[in-house]
């Protein structure tokens, strides 16, 4: 989405040690870092709108909209809800159309930006 991420996390084969804030952590601090340095290159305008203090805040402030997801309904509803949310905004006519989903991968096309791991549930 332009302004937004939607993840669906399922922790399966990560250690015990690691916490889902960890994991979290290690995904959101470089892609805002790259983020920041591109704009910083670019002077973008959107520095000024997201500087607080000396620092940038590139992600929402707060942990965002996550939840546990304890059975295979819900999980398949998510994974409904992640793929028809761009067709909802009015950005593409089919779930598939959208480059950076999952949607192409679960429709049976391989390639594609979004490589899954797919859970059978």
């Amino acid at each position: 989405m332009p302004e937004h991420v939607h993840l669906i996390l399922l922790p399966g084969g990560v250690p015990d040690r690691v916490a889902v804030p960890e994991i979290m952590r290690g995904i959101k601090q470089p892609v805002a870092q790259r983020a920041i340095r591109r704009w910083r290159f670019l002077d973008a305008a959107v520095l000024d709108r997201i500087r607080v203090g000396e620092r940038y805040r590139y992600w929402q402030a707060g942990g965002g909209y996550d939840r546990n997801l304890r059975d295979a309904d819900a999980l398949s509803a998510a994974v409904e809800y992640v793929h028809w949310n761009p067709v909802k905004r009015g950005l593409v006519e089919e779930p598939t159309d959208w480059a950076w989903s999952s949607a192409r991968w679960y429709a049976g096309e391989r390639e594609g930006q979004v490589p899954i791991d797919r859970v059978s549930w």
